[in-house]
């Protein structure tokens, strides 16, 4: 292999790189992708957005059934759960996923080399080199272009070190072998939030413990205040601006010294989930021999190509800035490959959305109403709760609402959020909208099926103009 030379080499398989490999070799690329994992989708399949959703909808069909099927008339035992039958769906979910993907690298005609790739010092013969570390041996491969889309880890709190068992990632958290009794999870993000949903759901104690005086920080003020108070109904204990200042295990648990303000005290608990965000992967790549510049910030400095200050290496996903979210590494890649095949694609960075995978759903897309009152832009906001959708009610899911922010002068869509049912597969309207400049109007003239969780989308774009019919 060391003597072929790659149109490109794509170092990382995870939703930014294998993206970007498949649309190369779509365009005409020969590609190489090198993986250290033995499965291909990086974080993302293997042990992030696929798993904990494959839980959360598990978790989600155990607490309907509990809680909700005899308000349909439907009498059952009280259901039981078993968490290692659970956790094996879970694995199937993502071995079907990951498989798919290693299929669409044979139909692609991508090759795979599994193991550790590092950028090697520039040749000057406009070829790179990439070395490759497997278990038993290195391997030089070369190829004209590098793609970096080497993803994130959790990142580790120096006095919550993680051990694997009582202090744990994300990673260790969609493996429980049991239900814990008292789950504390430091940080109220969006993989907090969820995976305090589903332990919550099959009977943990679950506290959320946040330094901050806000959580999910980048949602709209109105959107977190609810889902909060939706969640402390659900019975998850949440302590905001809470900070800890200590730990230590004794007997096989977790002690922690919590302070709020200027009270201070302990609490024990056998699980505790260090979820207070994510890093970039740059260890290890070899950067500075290869002449890759940072922007200041710990991310890699790119222009609209996607590409480093090291002539033809290139970087895309949750190691250059911008959030850290799968779909936004995979429109990456797609548009990098297209850029570098001369096709004029670029990513509408505006219109990112992002979601809290909780019951109900938290999704948003575009200006939050904090961030237009600091911009001083001139906005009419309408909403409409869920309470009064006919939909809603059918599915006894009537919590939450929509709120649209318009411009006062223009009316174009500046935001979206959405606290309820199905909110992540409502906010893609959302998205649709303001890629294309649409209004307000232009959403509240649009046809809605009826009856839908939908229209609730139309009702409040209707009222930005207090124009709704059911409000």
């Amino acid at each position: 292999m060391s003597e072929e030379i790659f149109d490109l080499i794509v170092l990382g398989a995870g939703p930014g790189g294998y993206v970007a490999a498949i649309r190369a070799s779509q365009l005409g690329m020969k590609v190489l992708v090198v993986e250290p994992r033995g499965t291909m989708g990086g974080v993302c399949l293997n042990e992030g957005c696929i798993p904990s959703k494959a839980l959360l909808d598990s978790s989600e069909h155990f607490a309907m059934a509990r809680d909700k099927f005899a308000g349909h008339g439907i009498d059952i035992n009280p259901p039981s759960m078993s968490v290692p039958r659970m956790v094996a769906r879970k694995d199937d979910v993502i071995k079907k996923l990951t498989d798919g993907i290693a299929y669409l690298f044979k139909k692609n005609k991508v090759q795979v080399l599994k193991g550790s790739g590092k950028l090697t010092a520039p040749q000057g013969d406009g070829v790179h080199q990439v070395e490759v570390c497997q278990a038993d041996s290195t391997k030089v491969v070369s190829g004209k272009r590098v793609l970096l889309a080497t993803g994130s880890i959790p990142v580790e709190v120096p006095s919550l070190p993680f051990d694997g068992e009582i202090f744990v990632s994300s990673k260790e958290a969609l493996c429980f072998s049991a239900v814990p009794e008292h789950l504390v999870i430091v940080g109220a993000g969006y993989i907090g939030l969820e995976l305090g949903s589903v332990w919550r759901r099959l009977g943990a104690k679950v506290t959320v413990v946040e330094m901050m005086p806000k959580m999910l920080p980048f949602t709209d003020s109105e959107v977190t205040d609810a889902l909060m108070k939706i969640l402390k109904k659900q019975g998850i204990e949440i302590r905001m601006g809470t900070q800890v200042t200590g730990m230590e295990k004794k007997n096989g648990k977790a002690l922690l010294q919590l302070k709020m303000g200027d009270k201070s005290e302990e609490m024990e608990c056998d699980k505790v989930l260090v979820a207070v965000g994510r890093k970039p992967v740059l260890t290890g790549l070899g950067l500075e021999e290869a002449g890759v510049s940072m922007n200041g910030n710990g991310r890699i400095a790119v222009n609209d190509d996607y590409e480093t200050s090291a002539p033809g290496i290139y970087a895309i996903g949750d190691i250059i800035p911008g959030p850290l979210l799968a779909h936004k590494a995979s429109e990456e890649g797609v548009v990098f490959a297209e850029r570098l095949a001369g096709m004029a694609a670029k990513v509408n960075y505006e219109t990112i959305p992002g979601i809290a995978y909780t019951w109900p759903e938290a999704a948003s897309v575009g200006k939050t109403e904090q961030s237009l009152k600091e911009e001083n832009i001139p906005y009419v906001v309408g909403k409409f709760s869920f309470m009064a959708n006919g939909r809603a009610r059918c599915m006894d899911e009537t919590e939450g609402f929509v709120k649209i922010l318009a411009h006062k002068d223009t009316d174009k869509v500046l935001g979206v959020h959405i606290v309820g049912p199905r909110a992540s597969d409502m906010i893609a309207e959302a998205v649709a909208v303001m890629s294309y400049g649409g209004t307000a109007h232009d959403v509240g003239a649009m046809f809605h099926a009826h009856p839908t969780l939908a229209e609730a989308v139309k009702e409040a774009a209707l009222d930005v103009h207090k124009s709704a019919i059911h409000a």
